[in-house]
């Protein structure tokens, strides 16, 4: 700023002594003159170049002098001295112009073509300028109101509507919720025009909050206690949301549906658009420490296939990659897991793995032993076994095992 104001007092001093110069009959020469009318002179001319020049260092002098006192960033003094830098360049041109007696003549042709652009460049500042009026008359949506702009993927709560821009704080973006993150966008006016806008919270009478309906999925077990699950929910929901049922009327309710592994309960209840994140929070909150202490009813995990899980013992240990295996008779092979019995949910296990196989091919041999009387034990691979007989195969890849040594079956005792 020192520099500044230092600039401006020696292009100041620089005008002063141009003009006496002048003023006394010193021209420096003459730019241009015309009969009768008046004279322009290099020192006029230097003298007022000194002067846009000295008002151009105090201007950003002031502008340093403003960012400080605000405790702006430093960014902020150089977009705004650019702002000033090009006034004052502008302003020097049209000096020039008019000492050279050349400034109607040039002026007029600029004009024609500036008219040309100003009317191109001005289009998306003219529809905003629009596009705010419309939005202040009709007001689809105020300042506080959360909207959403689907084909732009941006959801926020609006903060200012100006006359070219809309500001919003973010809401979600960075984190997968519906809160807001303090990060603010701008979005044009002029989009308002070819963009579809949701507002999420429209005044509706006295109400001054949107409430939407939402709900809660929890899969519980076949074995729970139905009635006792539903009142758990329900209790939950009214206790959250006691304002919004009040204000809106309307009670929350269940739906249900079956699925593989136990029933969907869908609490579906009235919430509040701004509120929603922390509402859905606390109703999961109180289901689940009610499930906890309730032993009547269960929340359902669903099954996951795992071939491991068919392994009789630890002590068993999959065949390396190198090891070789060989075919057999799918007939062969006894499975001494196969009770027979089996659920719903592992018959499906096995149909699906049936497909997988029927695409993709057998990727694990079976792991079996070879018995005395000449067939298999299987160790390893029920389910593959049970896949490949719905598939309708004959015969199968395998690996023979050997048996643990104390698991060999004893010699057979000499006989004289």
């Amino acid at each position: 700023m020192k520099r500044n104001l230092l600039l401006a007092a020696i292009s100041g001093g620089l005008a002063a002594v141009f003009f006496v110069l002048n003023g006394q009959g010193i021209a420096l020469g003459i730019v241009s003159q015309k009969p009768g009318e008046y004279r322009h002179t290099y020192a006029a001319l230097l003298g007022a170049i000194c002067v846009i020049v000295a008002a151009y260092e105090l201007a950003v002098a002031a502008v340093r002098l403003r960012v400080a006192l605000r405790n702006q960033p430093p960014g902020e003094v150089q977009m705004l001295s650019g702002l000033v830098r090009f006034g004052a360049g502008l302003a020097i041109v049209l000096v020039v112009l008019n000492s050279l007696g050349r400034l109607t003549s040039v002026g007029a042709v600029v004009a024609g073509f500036a008219g040309l652009l100003l009317g191109w460049s001005l289009q998306a500042p003219v529809s905003g300028l629009a596009a705010w009026v419309l939005v202040t008359l009709k007001r689809p949506f105020r300042v506080g109101d959360r909207i959403l702009l689907p084909s732009l993927g941006l959801n926020g709560d609006v903060i200012d509507v100006g006359p070219m821009y809309t500001a919003l704080n973010q809401v979600g973006g960075s984190i997968g919720s519906e809160e807001a993150i303090g990060r603010h966008i701008l979005i044009p006016n002029a989009m308002l025009f070819t963009q579809v806008v949701i507002n999420y919270t429209p005044e509706m009478g006295a109400q001054q909050s949107a409430y939407f309906l939402d709900e809660v999925i929890v899969r519980i077990t076949f074995d729970s206690d139905w009635d006792v699950a539903e009142r758990i929910l329900l209790d939950a929901a009214r206790e959250v949301t006691a304002d919004v049922i009040k204000e809106t009327g309307r009670e929350p309710y269940i739906r249900s549906d079956f699925y593989d592994y136990g029933v969907y309960m869908r609490l579906r209840y009235m919430t509040i658009a701004t509120d929603r994140p922390r509402i859905t929070h606390e109703i999961t909150k109180r289901i689940f420490n009610a499930f906890q202490r309730d032993l009547r009813v269960d929340l359902a995990i669903p099954y996951v296939y795992s071939y491991r899980h068919t392994l009789p013992s630890r002590r068993y240990q999959y065949p390396a990659q190198d090891q070789p295996t060989e075919e057999v008779d799918v007939s062969a092979i006894d499975d001494p897991a196969d009770s027979g019995t089996r659920s719903e949910a592992e018959e499906e296990g096995v149909r699906d793995l049936a497909r997988h196989i029927e695409a993709v091919g057998l990727l694990q041999p079976l792991v079996v032993e070879r018995q005395s009387n000449g067939r298999f034990r299987l160790v390893a691979g029920t389910n593959r076994l049970r896949a490949v007989k719905l598939l309708g195969w004959t015969r199968i890849p395998v690996t023979v095992q050997r048996p643990p040594a104390t698991e060999q079956p004893e010699p057979a005792p000499k006989t004289s």
